[in-house]
């Protein structure tokens, strides 16, 4: 049965009563050698890995954490709203070390020279392989969270394919998924039907209508679209994986490509679910594979009895170790293993007498120069990325300064995709959408078409030129930030502020919808006045096509123009009333009181 809290304060110690799990005997506080991050002892007699998106990145990149990830009301000063020095000091991180280069945006790109890239699937191959081969056989779950089918100029091109056949050869058990639904609907069941694994997801309804006219469905009477969950033997133990795909997909992205499907948090139906599996299963441990994104993964496990470990994604934050909430009928793990192929979560479990009874876990950097590439899984990346190499390796420019994406406010890559958008538009503002995901560009490094699609290969990559009143300019803003710091985690969306070009203005996180923006400005210096109409340019429309050239094309055009790039201003807002928050660390606006 689900653990008790006095059985779990008795197998954690008093550190689980403020929601936080001791350093598990990982040495923290002292210097590791890339190396040593991978001496995993083994513990227990079952072993999930998981993984949650890697946004189709194949080969390894350069992926730059936040320096901005605000943190309010009860989530203030706990993970995962904790960056740069803040977030050392509270796991106890060395701060001359790769944990510290792994887990923070500090030095990056110093850091990034001495240790390298990340990510890369054939050397995550070789990790996974290597704990494998440690447990034994039979003793290992690999799950993927998903958004592993979009991301690049490859996954885009041959619709999600590379990356289906890509989790097959690393072998995948388990996978839920977000930007997996941006292709359309038959798309989506093709690439289901080619991966090996499970796909699970007990939030995806079918519409009656398309029931009734014969749609492909999981079953008929609940209208779900998918499996709601799985059973799997590790270790001797039968564990339940219960998919949590995103919830606000028809909202995020454009419900026109998968116009009979539903979603939703679903709260009431993961506990049917859940209530389910206990009863009809008899398992000995309950896991939710979930793509909430890690704040509503954490209010989830406070609400839902019976589940054991929720394994967690959409936020791409690399929580050190993961968080422990009190449920219903006894206390929830949740975590959260980063994104961009980065990290690899390996949590080694003690499941036996129908409980969980203990664990072990770490957060593992996937440090290409320090982990030999698996040569079956080089031979199909190699294979895979031929046809489009031309493309991919086009020289664009050179960066004149770290090109990065991530963080609640602006990012310099970002700004490139405004200010390119702002000067082959001829627009006076330009939006660009709060995406997470997107690789990092070193100083000196050229600029790829491969790096252009890293931040813009969407399925719906049109962009527009529009005429928009200032009133409907702040309104944007408004209802991108609620979605961001409504301080009811199941009202929030995931992603960052929409990135802005031409305009600043100043943001009071912590007030109410329609209260936090204000004192909007031009680049030149008027303020934005409601009545006024401007020229706006944008890209990624959720609702109808726009009409526009694709975004790549619209920032390689300004890219080709340029010998190097830099930034000559970054349009980042001032804040208010976030002094002192641990989720905030060197920032280029103003903080004001």
């Amino acid at each position: 049965m689900h653990f008790n809290r006095r059985e779990f304060l008795q197998m954690i110690g008093a550190a689980g009563a403020v929601g936080m799990l001791p350093a598990c005997g990982s040495g923290r506080g002292t210097v590791k050698s890339p190396e040593q991050l991978y001496d995993i002892p083994k513990f227990g007699n079952a072993t999930v890995m998981h993984m949650t998106d890697c946004h189709a990145q194949l080969n390894p990149v350069y992926f730059r954490e936040p320096n901005v990830n605000l943190g309010l009301n009860s989530a203030k000063g706990r993970p995962p709203h904790l960056v740069g020095k803040h977030l050392l000091d509270y796991f106890g991180l060395p701060s001359n070390g790769p944990e510290a280069h792994a887990f923070t945006y500090l030095d990056f790109a110093e850091a990034a020279e001495k240790y390298g890239k990340v990510g890369g699937f054939d050397h995550l191959a070789t990790l996974v392989k290597k704990i494998r081969a440690e447990r034994g056989d039979n003793n290992t779950l690999l799950m993927d969270g998903g958004d592993t089918w979009q991301g690049s100029g490859t996954a885009l091109w041959t619709r999600g394919q590379d990356m289906v056949d890509a989790t097959n050869l690393l072998g995948v058990d388990v996978m839920t998924g977000h930007w997996e639904f941006t292709y359309h609907q038959e798309e989506i069941l093709k690439n289901i039907k080619r991966f090996n694994g499970d796909f699970v997801a007990q939030n995806v309804f079918a519409s009656i209508d398309a029931i009734f006219g014969g749609a492909d469905v999981y079953d008929e009477d609940s209208g779900r679209v998918f499996p709601p969950y799985t059973m799997k033997e590790v270790g001797g133990a039968r564990v339940a994986v219960i998919g949590q795909a995103f919830p606000y997909t028809p909202i995020a992205n454009p419900q026109r490509f998968i116009p009979d499907w539903s979603f939703g948090i679903k709260e009431s139906e993961m506990q049917k679910v859940v209530d389910e599996v206990r009863e009809k299963e008899k398992p000995d441990a309950v896991f939710v594979l979930s793509h909430n994104g890690a704040d509503v993964d954490i209010k989830m496990g406070q609400r839902v009895r019976g589940i054991d470990v929720i394994f967690g994604g959409h936020t791409h934050d690399a929580i050190v170790e993961p968080v422990v909430v009190d449920s219903p009928d006894g206390q929830t793990v949740v975590s959260n293993a980063g994104s961009n192929g980065k990290f690899l979560a390996v949590m080694d479990m003690d499941i036996r007498d129908g409980k969980m009874r203990d664990f072990k876990y770490h957060l593992v950097p996937v440090f290409s120069n320090y982990i030999e590439p698996d040569k079956e899984m080089s031979r199909y990346i190699q294979g895979v990325r031929e046809p489009y190499l031309d493309k991919l390796n086009e020289e664009l420019a050179v960066a004149d300064e770290l090109m990065y994406r991530r963080g609640n406010f602006n990012g310099t890559f970002d700004q490139v995709i405004c200010d390119a958008q702002r000067e082959v538009g001829g627009a006076d503002i330009s939006l660009s959408p709060g995406f997470r995901w997107g690789t990092s560009v070193l100083p000196g490094q050229s600029i790829t078409m491969e790096h252009v699609m890293d931040q813009t290969g969407v399925t719906y990559p049109e962009t527009y030129v529009q005429e928009m009143t200032g009133e409907r300019i702040k309104m944007v803003l408004e209802d991108v930030a609620d979605n961001l710091f409504n301080e009811d985690p199941y009202r929030q969306q995931g992603g960052d502020m929409v990135r802005v070009g031409g305009l600043d203005y100043t943001i009071d996180p912590t007030a109410t919808i329609g209260k936090r923006i204000s004192d909007l400005t031009l680049d030149n210096g008027e303020k934005l006045e409601a009545n006024k109409t401007y020229k706006v340019a944008g890209w990624a429309t959720v609702g109808e096509q726009s009409p526009g050239e694709p975004i790549w094309d619209v920032v390689a055009t300004y890219l080709r123009d340029r010998d190097t790039v830099s930034i000559d201003k970054l349009n980042t807002p001032k804040l208010r009333n976030v002094k002192g928050n641990p989720g905030i660390d060197d920032y280029a606006g103003e903080i004001l009181s």
